[in-house]
């Protein structure tokens, strides 16, 4: 009977569980934490505002000391600070985000991480603060290593977004570069069920570690359809190099079946808000990127509606979030594990969740393969296909 359950591809519309951290209204173009709209959140509020109100449920009486509490938080301990070289070193690529998991992993085992299953809310809640605050400490510091520079420490007197830049850089960040990249990590702190997301809550109902939920969604996170989009969205700028040429060079891929990296979204049938609000950022900003990009993306949208007629293709977080992050400073290796730092946020606030219900995540599958049971032949002959 089960092998007959029909379920659409990819548990698109799939309702999995309930929640009380956000949700994604697709058809609107809108998306909140909690009772708050994201982006307003993101224009009004700091980041560990922001990131209280999911982890808590509700925003700060104290922000100032709040940030008390998450600024210690943020230094690497010592034994972990000791593995990261090696880890950087073994890093076949620049990209961190494979050492972050590294990393992650022995700062759990240095943390004396225990199960969800086995802690109390309070100690997952701990858990939860101190990994968020460490991430962005860790992705700073194997970056640098792996550009054969020192790990710069995180400055308590920092904001958690200016000390983020601070520490990739070296350089304390400008006011509006720094409030520029904590608008942006405050619009990608959570969005519903996504696939990093999602993964998180599966590790977690197994009633495993926080570092582990988090290690998971890391590794859904590095998929280029999930997270890898912001530096080949700026990768698409750079091919096409001036606007005389956009064109012909997105018409051909168009046709050809290729994906527009920055465009288009499982979820809105409008203009990604997070895109709105991005754009608007880059603006203000200013300078040639942003006039190029603007420029391109009304030829994108305009060749997508002419040649994909039907489609609701718009622009995405991705598309603008890339030239942010490169007027701001970072570098483009740094975009994705950028997104990270934010998004850790949101899985420890789900992880966090899903660790009160006690129903361990367990779907079944259709099997479609050849009629069993058949009769296993012989040793070294052709099976029967």
């Amino acid at each position: 009977m089960a092998d007959t359950i029909t379920v659409p591809r990819g548990l698109a519309g799939v309702v999995v569980t309930d929640t009380t951290i956000g949700r994604v209204r697709g058809h609107e173009g809108f998306y909140h934490y909690r009772q708050y709209s994201a982006i307003d959140l993101a224009e009004h509020r700091t980041l560990e505002e922001v990131w209280t109100l999911l982890i808590d449920g509700s925003l700060p009486a104290e922000p100032k000391a709040l940030h008390q509490v998450i600024a210690p938080l943020r230094h690497i301990p010592p034994e972990v600070a000791a593995a990261l070289p090696g880890i950087a070193a073994a890093s076949a690529s620049p990209d961190p985000m494979g050492g972050l998991r590294a990393a992650l992993a022995v700062a759990g085992l240095a943390a004396g991480a225990r199960p969800l299953y086995d802690t109390s809310p309070a100690q997952r809640r701990a858990q939860a603060m101190a990994l968020c605050a460490l991430t962005p400490s860790l992705l700073a510091a194997l970056f640098r290593l792996r550009a054969g520079l020192q790990p710069v420490a995180p400055r308590d007197d920092l904001s958690h977004a200016a000390n983020y830049l601070y520490m990739i850089t070296g350089e304390e960040p400008s006011e509006p570069h720094a409030r520029a990249i904590e608008r942006y990590l405050i619009a990608t702190v959570d969005h519903g069920f996504n696939a990093s997301t999602f993964t998180a809550r599966v590790i977690a109902s197994t009633g495993a570690d926080i570092y582990a939920c988090v290690g998971g969604a890391l590794g859904a996170l590095s998929g280029p359809l999930h997270g890898g989009a912001p530096s080949r969205a700026l990768d698409t700028l750079d091919a096409i190099g001036s606007i005389d040429r956009a064109d012909p060079w997105l018409r051909s891929r168009i046709l050809n079946g290729e994906r527009i990296m920055g465009f288009g979204h499982p979820v809105y049938r409008t203009e990604d808000p997070r895109s709105r609000m991005l754009k608007g950022i880059a603006q203000g900003l200013g300078g040639e990127l942003v006039d190029f990009a603007v420029a391109v993306e009304e030829r994108i949208l305009s060749l997508l509606a002419e040649l994909k007629p039907g489609r609701e293709l718009h622009t995405n977080v991705e598309y603008y979030a890339g030239v942010v992050m490169h007027l701001c400073g970072l570098p483009r290796e740094m975009f994705t594990p950028t997104f990270a730092a934010s998004r850790v946020i949101g899985w420890c606030a789900n992880v966090l969740e899903q660790a009160e219900d006690s129903k361990i995540i367990r779907p079944d599958s259709r099997y479609v393969g050849p009629h069993a049971p058949q009769p296993v032949p012989p040793d070294g002959s052709t099976p029967v296909a």
